[in-house]
């Protein structure tokens, strides 16, 4: 495994240079893995990454740019002291990996965090630096879990308590709230705890602890796993992004040439009306590649309904839909006390009626429905609140037999008096990304058509509730192909 290196002006459109990270020394001959990069005050980049030794244990290096005069920062050269962390005791030598976004404490002092593990228990160990070079491990972990294995790609950062403006991830006051978030392999899911940072003690409070049930936050509730954020200074935010693997076999990538995507980048903030969640909305350099655009609005959605959005390109589309509810204190009732929503999904699936949904959006769907991916509602009263569900069914959205077709769900809480559920779906051939609730809940597919290809491929709204439901409004784009090139552009454009 190598650290590739590409560069954007506008994380959108990319150029591929070359490898900035390869094996080449006994503290990562086996491999560089995944890491993260510092901005240090005098604003020179490090990176620290994990590196697989000769004797496959996991240890900690650092690299830094050769030549800072060079906007693109294409060499890096690594530390003549590495590796500067190694395994402490009490941590399996093979699951001490992946090093935090480093941050300054009011002493001065730089911490960092990692994922390892101890038999079941899950945690992300703190260790402390002067120099960002020698390194003193805190004995108490940061965070720790049971049962968990080990935690991956932890992420520590602020959340300002006030708008969705981001702030860089070493400001401690009480203008912010702390996010820690942190990826569970036997999962394969990324899970966030937002809580409070007592820096003076180097303990994060949670407001909730892992329960391993669907009251746990994630980022993303479909694929979408071994995520990182950063700060953009530039515009002021934070943004992340996540790994999407395949659903399809191994021999499919072989035949493609490649495995695994990265979502689009989302900008992530603080939901200030609760306090208690994150809100994810894809950034706004994304809109450059929208193209022809239709509108539909007030149009009614009876039992049984469904509308075609016709006149842009389906197979790679993004759509953005407000649906407006008929009185909420018609839905059926549902007892939510130990309901796995997603198993929930599997079973009301878009075809079976409730009363207030299924709604929403079938993507990357042939002309005759026999292939289609779901995303949709329903609403539900549920003892003194009402709940949504929002799925997305891949159950049908390929005729071929060997895909991973599972169905991912997860329940939101319902306002009586907004009366509105808004959804925006990103498609693209083989990913569908969604963002229901402005962003509060979102679900990532990826989804394998034999049918709905290119121009065979079809987006419609549907409604399958007994009770109407109304498209509030409703917006869509054909979306052009982001631009990818090589080092030899750079070079051209220089």
């Amino acid at each position: 495994m190598v650290w590739a290196h590409s560069v954007s002006y506008d994380l959108i459109n990319w150029i591929h240079l070359n490898n900035a990270i390869e094996p080449s020394e006994p503290y990562d001959i086996n491999s560089c893995w995944s890491g993260s990069a510092t901005i240090l005050p005098d604003g020179k980049p490090v990176i620290m990454y994990t590196g697989i030794t000769d004797n496959k244990h996991q240890v900690q290096n650092l690299a830094m740019p050769r030549n800072l005069s060079d906007m693109f920062l294409r060499e890096w050269v690594k530390h003549s002291q590495n590796p500067v962390i190694t395994p402490p005791s009490g941590v399996e030598v093979d699951n001490f990996r992946d090093p935090s976004t480093a941050w300054q404490g009011r002493d001065g002092k730089w911490r960092v965090i990692m994922g390892a593990q101890n038999g079941d228990e899950g945690k992300a160990i703190l260790y402390q630096s002067e120099d960002f070079v020698n390194w003193e491990v805190d004995p108490n972990p940061f965070y720790a879990t049971d049962n968990t294995g080990v935690c991956e790609c932890p992420d520590f950062f602020p959340v300002s308590i006030n708008g969705t403006n981001g702030v860089d991830t070493s400001v401690q006051n009480p203008s912010v709230r702390h996010v820690m978030k942190t990826g569970y392999q036997r999962r394969a899911h990324d899970y966030y705890f937002v809580g409070k940072y007592l820096s003076d003690q180097d303990i994060f409070v949670a407001d909730t602890n892992f329960t391993g049930t669907s009251l746990d936050l994630r980022y993303d509730y479909g694929k979408f796993y071994a995520s990182k954020s950063f700060f953009d200074y530039a515009k002021n935010r934070r943004i992340l992004w996540g790994w999407v693997n395949e659903s399809d076999s191994a021999q499919d990538d072989i035949e493609k040439g490649w495995a695994g995507v990265q979502s689009i980048p989302r900008q992530v903030w603080l939901d200030n009306k609760s306090g208690k969640q994150l809100i994810q909305w894809p950034i706004e350099e994304v809109e450059k590649l929208r193209g022809k655009k239709i509108n539909i609005n007030g149009e009614k959605l009876g039992s049984g309904s469904i509308l075609e959005v016709s006149g842009i390109s389906a197979s790679q589309a993004d759509i953005e839909v407000v649906f407006e509810l008929p009185e909420v204190g018609s839905a059926e009732s549902l007892d939510v006390s130990g309901v796995d929503p997603q198993l929930l999904c599997s079973e009301e699936y878009v075809s079976r009626s409730g009363i207030i949904g299924p709604f929403g959006l079938s993507a990357l769907a042939s002309e005759d429905l026999r292939e289609q991916t779901a995303v949709f509602f329903r609403i539900y009263k549920s003892s003194n609140k009402y709940i949504g569900l929002m799925c997305s069914d891949q159950s049908r959205s390929s005729l071929r037999k060997d895909l991973d077709k599972t169905t991912y769900g997860t329940f939101f809480d319902v306002d009586p008096n907004v009366k509105r559920i808004s959804l925006r779906s990103l498609i693209d051939h083989s990913i569908i990304e969604s963002f229901g609730e402005g962003g509060r809940v979102c679900i990532t597919s990826r989804v394998y058509p034999s049918i709905a290809i290119g121009k065979e491929a079809h987006l419609y709204v549907f409604n399958n509730g007994t009770q109407s439901v109304l498209i509030s409004n409703l917006n869509a784009w054909s979306m052009k192909k982001a631009e990818i090139g090589h080092q030899e552009s750079i070079r051209f454009s220089m």
